[in-house]
């Protein structure tokens, strides 16, 4: 009598096959039991979160948690939306929204570069911003008050982009379009920015040296692109606060590091009570603490 329920995770992912990785983090996170599903869309989701709501009295359901996960971010946060619609109270679990590793990657990013300088009232350019670690990370510039252009080859897909984050919470004031392939706008863009970040496809090319070369105020550099050639030039996927010159790169494993320990802190955060939600902003905050427990003091508080 009166011992606590073990810890169970429900990963629910939107692909054909759930994800190794994930359930490999999951387990070294120190979960008890992990259950996976596949192929789970909001539309066959409902029945599953009831499964986990359920089975258990309202005081035990804080060891319950739902992971939602798979490479497709839009599917991701439809299933979540659905699942939190499914809760009723008291009976509600934990979960949290991590698709393609979008969001403790966008949260790892940007508290990489609060290491060098705090970000209210900063600057910074956002390559490849439409897709989803580059949405994540300027949602979170914007709500950091750092001035963020939304980077993009279309101005009107840019446009787009921050239409989308103003509908989910971010600050409009700091947000503006820029169609990265004008030549005159993105100089002029780079010689005032004091961060950069690539958020790139595998191999696709960013910024080159004649480009980086306006960047004269340039503080913070990262580059999450993992496979050659570099999506910021000059940047190797082992740089962690490597200084050249004024400038301080991270490449994407100088990144992945704390990225890790973003996704398993807060994978066991979710056993803290059972009225969670952690997508980027909580994730954030879970990395400062990581940060702050290192003994390091994040510029952006």
């Amino acid at each position: 009598m009166g011992m606590s329920k073990q810890k169970i995770l429900i990963q629910l992912d939107s692909d054909s096959q759930a994800s190794v990785f994930d359930a490999v983090v999951a387990i070294d996170a120190g979960v008890d039991h992990l259950l996976q599903h596949s192929g789970v869309t909001a539309d066959n989701v409902r029945s599953l979160v009831h499964g986990a709501m359920y089975t258990r009295g309202p005081s035990d359901l804080k060891n319950t948690a739902i992971f939602i996960g798979g490479t497709n971010v839009n599917d991701g946060e439809a299933i979540a939306a659905v699942a939190l619609e499914s809760f009723l109270d008291p009976f509600r679990v934990s979960i949290m929204l991590d698709s393609n590793g979008a969001n403790s990657t966008a949260a790892a990013t940007v508290l990489c570069a609060t290491r060098h300088l705090k970000l209210e009232r900063a600057s910074a350019l956002v390559m490849a911003a439409t897709g989803s670690v580059g949405q994540r990370v300027c949602q979170i510039l914007a709500n950091e008050k750092c001035f963020t252009y939304v980077a993009s080859r279309s101005l009107e897909r840019s446009k787009e982009c921050i239409r989308l984050l103003v509908a989910g919470g971010a600050n409009e004031k700091y947000l503006k379009p820029l169609a990265s392939t004008d030549d005159a706008e993105l100089n002029d863009v780079l010689s005032s920015v004091q961060m950069v970040f690539g958020c790139g496809a595998a191999g696709a090319g960013l910024l080159n040296e004649s480009q980086l070369g306006h960047a004269t105020n340039l503080k913070v550099a990262i580059d999450l692109n993992a496979v050659p050639p570099s999506g910021i030039a000059g940047i190797a996927i082992m740089d962690k606060g490597k200084q050249r010159g004024e400038r301080f790169d991270y490449g994407a494993l100088g990144v992945g590091g704390l990225k890790m320990k973003i996704h398993k802190a807060s994978l066991a955060a979710l056993f803290n009570s059972n009225n969670q939600f952690l997508d980027c902003q909580e994730m954030l905050a879970i990395g400062e603490q990581i940060l702050k427990a290192a003994g390091e003091k994040p510029e952006s508080r």
